[in-house]
């Protein structure tokens, strides 16, 4: 069964960083993407980042650019969001989804083949 299961969420002042992990389960990242949306109560969900090993790929809206850096070890099937310089304007519940590719990140058609639970990142002013 194709699983990922999101950790490390939280609150944190304006400035701060955040680590979100991403364990995944019964697939390898060379049959998957890897990317996270984020969701804010009365808005759309958006996707904010995406890592895929073959191809090489790595994604970043452009609201996260700059700030935000996604990483995979392949070892531990777990993928990272290093959230940093973050604002008030980050706070979403985040999801980890597992792809055929990132263009569904990038708000492109796509198939999504695992979705987390999420994880609540608050960002205080």
């Amino acid at each position: 069964e194709v699983q990922v299961v999101e950790s490390g969420g939280g609150l944190v002042q304006a400035g701060g960083s955040l680590r979100l992990s991403c364990a995944a389960s019964g697939f390898t990242f060379d049959d998957y993407a890897i990317g996270w949306f984020r969701q804010a109560p009365g808005k759309e969900r958006e996707g904010v980042s995406c890592v895929s090993r073959s191809p090489e790929i790595t994604y970043y809206a452009d609201s996260v650019k700059g700030r935000f850096t996604i990483s995979s070890d392949n070892a531990k099937n777990t993928v990272y969001l290093q959230m940093d310089s973050l604002k008030p304007e980050d706070t979403a519940v985040y999801h980890c989804a597992a792809s055929r590719g990132c263009a569904i990140f990038a708000g492109r058609s796509g198939y999504i083949g695992a979705w987390g639970q999420g994880t609540q990142v608050t960002v205080s002013s």
